[in-house]
């Protein structure tokens, strides 16, 4: 299958970061094969018009809870240790494969209509997650959220291997599996060292949260007198490559330990401040050689899977937070978005650019809106006022999963209808 992109305007995030006026793309099966000026004699089976379009690699949720999206809206403004103890905890004890699988549809249809082309999620019955994943076809790194059983302490980890085993680049390398114990509060020393050997055992890396709360961080001192940073790092859990969700509360020391060790820190935003947990120190991070990406988190803590907004968030918060106009350009968020999300699913090598020999995730823009005119910069345009259903056509491997705002590989109706149907049926049992 040979397609091309015709007359669109290309945002690379290439080491160049080209831009790219009323360019061409061309695809041949899930590879980009030129990008630039018309091949003539090049002959393709389809054409996209993208005329008043942006072309931008897809982008890259590296945090989230998929199934979560059945429980949007249903336990709101509580503080995150509420939130989770009195609320969240006790109906995901009652969580189904079958609410998973139809939670996890519902979010990939939200983000796909958006254009997220990639995810990274930590949740429950995973294999429900591949199974959409591989229907709908959008691209997921897999991670089976682990909270310790103390009673049986190697079946989750069990589970995990298994997962792996499934689905660890299966799907053409579309999906791909992490370890993913949940955070140093749930998980003892000792297990935690047990996750990062099998991370180490079977090549792939560590999905984690770290230092999401003072709370956290205080009880971290209490019980191991020293930051969650430290503790893991005490452990050698980053001997590993590490993605570690939130990272809001760390010092500079904290700062220090994760560059130098190469950890990908994921910035939530709209979670954070949902949940006042507060304000991550991207620029700091970012000064110090720390690839920073971005995630929603679930949609419950978020309310909605849309990484525009996230985008938006991370360049505006930190400007605030930090007093500095300058703090978290329109370049950086983006890349936070893209490339740097590529970089902490260990995925940069296929995606989260658009260059030639690359997987083609691409999403188009419609840039001929009135909020999108005058077009005097791209990616500030990007960055500052673009909305995620302004996104038009999605691409995922060179297969087309939305054109025109149309889905082309998921019965939205049905999904939503079935969404809804066993959302309520979770918060009854």
């Amino acid at each position: 299958m040979r397609l091309r992109i015709k007359n669109v305007d290309i945002v690379t995030i290439d080491s160049d970061n080209q831009i790219i006026m009323d360019g061409n793309i061309y695809i041949e099966d899930e590879i980009i094969t030129h990008i630039g000026e018309e091949l003539k004699e090049y002959k393709v089976d389809e054409t996209i018009d993208g005329k008043h379009m942006i072309a931008l690699p897809g982008l890259i949720n590296a945090h989230t809870h998929m199934g979560m999206s059945l429980l949007r809206n249903y336990a709101d403004d509580l503080p995150l240790h509420q939130w989770l103890t009195e609320k969240i905890w006790p109906v995901e004890s009652k969580l189904t494969s079958q609410d998973i699988y139809w939670g996890s549809l519902l979010s990939m249809t939200e983000m796909i209509q958006t254009g997220t082309t990639t995810f990274c999620d930590m949740y429950f019955f995973m294999d429900e997650v591949g199974k959409g994943a591989e229907e709908s076809g959008i691209r997921a790194m897999l991670t089976r959220g682990i909270v310790e059983d103390r009673n049986q302490p190697d079946k989750k980890l069990d589970e995990s291997r298994e997962l792996f085993n499934r689905y660890h680049k299966a799907s053409n390398d579309r999906l791909r599996v992490m370890i993913a114990p949940h955070a140093p509060y749930t998980c003892s020393p000792e297990f935690l060292i047990k996750a990062k050997e099998l991370a180490s055992e079977l090549g792939t890396g560590i999905h984690i949260h770290l230092s999401e709360t003072e709370k956290e961080v205080q009880e971290s001192y209490e019980m191991y007198g020293k930051s969650p940073i430290e503790h893991v790092f005490d452990l050698g859990v980053f001997d590993v490559h590490t993605l570690a969700a939130h990272c809001v509360h760390v010092s500079e020391k904290d700062i220090e330990i994760m560059a130098k060790k190469g950890v990908h820190a994921v910035n939530n935003p709209a979670s954070n401040m949902k949940l006042a947990s507060g304000f991550a120190p991207v620029q700091k991070m970012i000064d110090k050689g720390i690839y920073v990406s971005l995630g929603t988190d679930g949609a419950s803590s978020n309310n909605n899977l849309n990484m525009f907004k996230e985008l938006n968030l991370a360049a505006l918060i930190n400007k605030a937070m930090d007093k500095n106009a300058i703090s978290v350009k329109a370049e950086d968020a983006i890349k936070m978005a893209t490339v740097n999300g590529a970089r902490g699913l260990q995925w940069e090598e296929q995606i989260g650019s658009l260059e030639v020999g690359k997987r083609a995730d691409i999403i188009l823009v419609d840039m001929d809106k009135p909020h999108l005119i005058p077009k005097h910069n791209l990616l500030s345009a990007l960055a500052y006022s673009v909305y995620g259903s302004d996104v038009d056509t999605v691409l995922v491997d060179g297969k087309i999963l939305m054109k025109n705002r149309e889905m082309v590989t998921i019965d939205t109706e049905k999904v939503k209808y079935m969404a809804q149907k066993q959302a309520m049926e979770l918060v009854s049992r």
